[in-house]
């Protein structure tokens, strides 16, 4: 029985809009990694799933969320919640997929694409880990995705993290024992729903009550809110469209103090690179479709964290957004960075709030969703911060790994990189339909980034990855 000042572990407003988007738009936020598989195999080069499986469920304890489940209510007892699952088996979750022998990185990214497209039981928790051997060199690539409503992406991370090793010797051991406890009482319901309520009241009646600091609060946020809301819409182009189910992948590799070295000659930061990248393809795109750049501008939207840093995994989502314009006229890589950066730090000052503040309410969320498409804001970037040190899985090294974003309602485009053991992988995924030239794209981020003085290894394109 719960005492009464242990509240129901309700989703917040943004987490709702991250599952019912999903019927559509499967918000999934996935990593591919590549590791050196030689203690993932046996002598006969089978996987040793099972240590991998004991591995992980000894790691569980710390994500309480991957072996919990949503419930929604029966009307009047408040919104849907996070229960332990009745039924846990770590082998529903940490599955082998053989790729074909010596696939080369374009399969692998067709395979990865493959996966995930493969939707969630919601009756189980919602993630899953994919183990593939099969690579050169004796290599295993691993998929690891988790729906939104668990974690933002550096939440997710965190979480990834937390499931594997900082040392690779460190023995496997076995999980300590694990018991589902008891969904709340329907009187456990109502009572939560009364007091959450009641607190709704009282943070109105406050607000009422002290009209200048409303007024006050009111005004600090709201050049965020016009930010993503009300500001110039961004120039209609062939950019523009509604992302479908089919997906293009594709992944960079650069080194993070290249990076950084560029960030600091050009007064910038490491998630400004990463807007120059994207800006510099998209202008290649539009260039290569016939349309005009010189007075065109994009738009991007930013994630911000709102954590605190801390270590540890971390669950759910705290992020706002920033919305940036990206300009696609010609100009020297250094002076458009100059200008990203200018935009960035402007806009960083702005106090913002919690996307989860903006959107409580099935209506809210409409209008949101409604005055975001106005503003044709058609491509997300995601710079997050990993592990400054190699992680491993049961002695193997993760090598790299690669961001992949969701994407929803009119953004085709995501672009992330993440910064892990001196590297700044990247890795865009693409509606498939809207961008049938990501090859363009690509190469065009990549010549920014070179003449940036960033170098950019060979990469790979999956043009046609289908489920």
């Amino acid at each position: 029985m719960r005492t009464m000042g242990t509240s129901i572990d309700r989703l917040t407003s943004l987490d709702r809009l991250m599952l019912g988007a999903s019927t559509r738009w499967p918000q999934d936020i996935g990593a591919l990694a590549i590791l050196d598989g030689t203690s993932l195999l046996d002598p006969a080069g089978e996987l040793r799933i099972d240590v991998v499986r004991t591995a992980i469920a000894s790691r569980l304890h710390l994500v309480p969320r991957f072996r919990q489940v949503i419930h929604g209510p029966r009307r009047g007892l408040g919104g849907p919640f996070w229960v332990d699952a009745r039924h846990f088996d770590i082998r529903d979750h940490i599955l082998v997929r053989p790729l074909p022998p010596e696939t080369d990185e374009t399969g692998l990214l067709a395979v990865t694409d493959a996966l995930r497209r493969e939707r969630f039981d919601p009756s189980r928790p919602l993630w899953r880990l994919w183990l593939m051997p099969g690579l050169p060199h004796g290599r295993v690539a691993m998929f690891v995705k988790l729906h939104h409503s668990i974690a933002d992406g550096m939440a997710a991370m965190m979480t990834l993290a937390a499931l594997l090793d900082t040392d690779g010797a460190r023995p496997v051991m076995p999980a300590a024992p694990w018991t589902p406890a008891p969904p709340p009482s329907d009187r456990e319901l109502f009572d939560d729903t009364v007091r959450r309520c009641l607190r709704g009241v009282e943070h109105t009646g406050r607000m009422l009550i002290r009209p200048g600091t409303t007024l006050r609060h009111a005004r600090e946020a709201w050049p965020a809110i016009r930010e993503l809301l009300a500001e110039e819409p961004a120039t209609r182009t062939s950019l523009d469209g509604m992302v479908g189910p089919d997906r293009s992948l594709t992944v960079i590799r650069t080194a993070l103090d290249d990076v950084k070295a560029a960030a600091h000659a050009h007064d910038a930061t490491v998630n400004d690179v990463l807007l120059a990248f994207t800006a510099g393809g998209l202008r290649t795109v539009l260039r290569g479709r016939g349309e005009p750049v010189q007075a065109t501008t994009v738009r991007a939207y930013v994630p911000v964290s709102l954590r605190r840093h801390g270590s540890g995994p971390q669950q759910g989502n705290l992020i706002a957004q920033m919305a940036v314009p990206l300009a696609m006229r010609e100009s020297a890589a250094g002076e458009e960075l100059r200008r990203i950066a200018a935009a960035t730090s402007m806009r960083k000052a702005r106090a913002r709030t919690s996307l989860g503040t903006l959107i409580r309410g099935r209506l809210a969320r409409r209008l949101i969703l409604f005055a975001v498409m106005r503003q044709r804001v058609n491509v997300t970037t995601a710079s997050i911060p990993g592990p400054t040190g190699p992680l491993s899985l049961c002695g193997a090294r993760v090598l790299e790994v690669f961001p992949v974003l969701p994407l929803i309602a009119n953004e085709p485009l995501g672009v992330g990189a993440l910064s892990y053991a001196g590297q700044f992988a990247i890795g865009v995924i693409a509606d498939r339909d809207a961008y049938p030239d990501l090859d363009v794209f690509v190469a065009g981020a990549r010549e920014e980034l070179q003449a940036l003085g960033v170098p950019a290894d060979a990469l790979s394109t999956v043009k046609e990855a289908r489920g």
